[in-house]
């Protein structure tokens, strides 16, 4: 049976990244200078590339028997997943962080439920989405965005602005490489 697309996670039109994540929205004024949004453009760039030397990319799903050091590495990496996930723990303790919640996020926006204190944006608000990526990484993953809907539900979506080209294409690769393990994922279930 071969993979037919029906959980695909999707927002405008692309594939997106789906998550529980600690976020917050902050509003800011309209007026986003090119030089601000250049220096957040490349804080969001070294915490993307922190983010995915954090993930496990595994060129190899089985330990090669073949090789006789694949055992030490396999249990090395393991190792070294454990420190980074006590680590994790560690700075999460000690750092204040937003309420996790769901939300989908690709390279063009994002989109989430408020919580039902939290105060609704108005559409068109212009503000900073912080999405907090994973408990290694203290800070946030910081967007410029606007409010495209707020749904009477309390779903609200933005639409990236100002991101820069190599944080877009860094968003874009992270969300592929997510789907593709869910595709992997969803093949070895069956």
């Amino acid at each position: 049976m071969s993979f037919d697309g029906r959980d695909t996670i999707v927002l405008f039109d692309e594939l997106a990244y789906e998550d529980v994540l600690a976020l917050a929205w902050h509003p800011r004024s309209k007026d986003f200078d090119e030089r601000a949004a250049a220096h957040l453009a490349e804080q969001n760039l070294r915490l993307l590339q922190a983010f995915d030397a954090l993930e496990e990319h595994s060129t190899v799903d089985k330990p090669d028997d073949a090789s006789p050091y694949a055992q030490d590495l396999a249990r090395m990496d393991f190792k070294i997943n454990l420190l980074l996930d006590l680590v994790g723990e560690l700075l999460a303790a000690s750092h204040t962080r937003p309420r996790a919640q769901s939300v989908r996020f690709n390279a063009l926006g994002a989109s989430w439920s408020a919580g039902t204190n939290d105060v609704l944006p108005a559409i068109g608000a212009h503000g900073l989405l912080q999405l907090y990526l994973r408990d290694t990484l203290v800070k946030p993953l910081t967007l410029p965005a606007r409010i495209a809907s707020v749904d009477a539900g309390g779903q609200v979506r933005a639409t990236f602005e100002m991101v820069g080209e190599l944080t877009a294409e860094h968003l874009e690769k992270i969300v592929f490489r997510n789907h593709r393990r869910k595709i992997a994922g969803a093949r070895v279930a069956r």
